[in-house]
C-alpha cells in the first residue's frame, strides 16, 4: 500500500517548557489538520527576561496523511 504525507512546519510556545512547546503545536495543528501522524522538533529556542527564561518555542514539522 502506497501513500504520501504533507508536512506543515508550525512554531509552538508555552510558558511551561519546550516539551509543552511542542505539545501545543501538535494539539493545536490536530484542530484543523485530520490525520496527524508524526512530529519533528527543528530547533528549541526561547524569550530571556531578567536573565530567566519566561517563553518556550519550539519549531516542529508537523506530518499527515493526503487524503485521495
Amino acid at each position: 500500500m502506497s501513500s504520501v504525507a504533507k508536512i506543515v512546519e508550525l512554531v509552538g510556545s508555552s510558558e511551561k517548557s519546550w516539551e509543552d512547546a511542542v505539545k501545543v503545536a501538535v494539539t493545536r495543528a490536530g484542530e484543523t489538520i485530520r490525520g496527524v501522524r508524526g512530529v519533528e522538533v527543528m530547533k528549541w529556542t526561547g524569550v530571556v527576561k531578567e536573565n530567566q527564561v519566561v517563553e518556550y518555542r519550539a519549531t516542529v514539522k508537523v506530518s499527515f496523511g493526503v487524503e485521495s
